[in-house]
């Protein structure tokens, strides 16, 4: 989770000044969630080009928001600045990773994990781990945070608490 105000300032800072300063407010009154909406809207009408590395940061932090799947089919479209980066978010829609954790190496028993943001520095990639939902979907948020190895064994990570309200 964010707490830090600086961090949240340099992303708003990407955007035209009267953009900025809208989603400087949102973290001031305490609405983070319309905040990542309004900073991905602005990035996507200016076209301003993002690094991948940042677009993981705003996709961690809309995850903290509980506001990543509603926002990543945008974050995805968000432009890149072509720099070079080790980290890239390779959240694709409906993309799991060999179903229920077994195709990934170990994991959480009967988790579907889905990956998600990937280093291409040292070959790991952090995977979201879900339940599958009596009514066949998955859940809303992930249970488990997985990081594999080059050789797709993995440990869990802890999951982020929530700060909603």
């Amino acid at each position: 989770m964010i707490d830090d105000a600086g961090t949240w300032n340099r992303l708003a800072a990407l955007l035209p000044e009267a953009d900025a300063r809208e989603v400087r407010d949102c973290w001031e009154i305490g609405e983070q969630e319309a905040g990542l909406g309004l900073l991905v809207s602005g990035l996507l009408t200016h076209r301003v080009p993002i690094s991948e590395t940042v677009r993981a940061r705003i996709s961690v932090l809309a995850e903290d928001w509980g506001e990543r799947e509603a926002l990543t089919p945008r974050i995805l479209r968000c432009r890149d600045d072509g720099s070079a980066s080790t980290v890239r978010l390779i959240e694709r829609e409906g993309g799991s990773v060999g179903g229920p954790a077994a195709g990934a190496g170990p994991g959480p028993a009967g988790y579907v994990l889905l990956p998600w943001i990937a280093c291409d520095g040292c070959g790991r990639v952090l995977l979201r781990a879900h339940d599958r939902e009596r009514w066949g979907g998955l859940s809303s948020s992930a249970r488990h945070y997985i990081i594999t190895s080059p050789d797709r064994a993995g440990r869990p990570a802890d999951a982020p608490r929530r700060r909603r309200g």
